[in-house]
């Protein structure tokens, strides 16, 4: 049953038990995109972004993070429509996934 008006349902999820990166969300997006990540332990985290040419043109210096689930938001509204990628590096952790920028 669903709970009663006004209650509040905590959702928990276990700790990452291997890095991951989540496809950003919504994707496309405009102006901004949220971008998920997990780590099975704390860490310093970066998000790079690049065009499709392999240029970077943005990221987000996140710093040190704890294990767990963790999201930021990347706002795009100064670049044009286009398809562009992610990156998130964490230790030796890295990898990348593609996003649609759409105005």
């Amino acid at each position: 049953p669903a709970p009663p008006e006004g209650e509040i349902t905590v959702v928990s999820r276990p700790e990452p038990q291997g890095y991951s990166l989540e496809q950003n969300y919504p994707n496309p997006f405009n102006p901004a995109t949220t971008i998920s990540y997990g780590l099975p332990a704390g860490g310093v985290v970066s998000i790079e972004v690049f065009n499709v040419a392999g240029e970077q043109i943005g990221g987000i210096d996140v710093g040190y993070r704890e294990a767990g689930y963790h999201a930021v938001s990347w706002d795009a509204r100064h670049l044009p429509s286009g398809v562009y990628f992610y990156r998130v590096r964490a230790g030796a952790f890295s990898q990348m996934k593609k996003m649609v920028l759409l105005k």
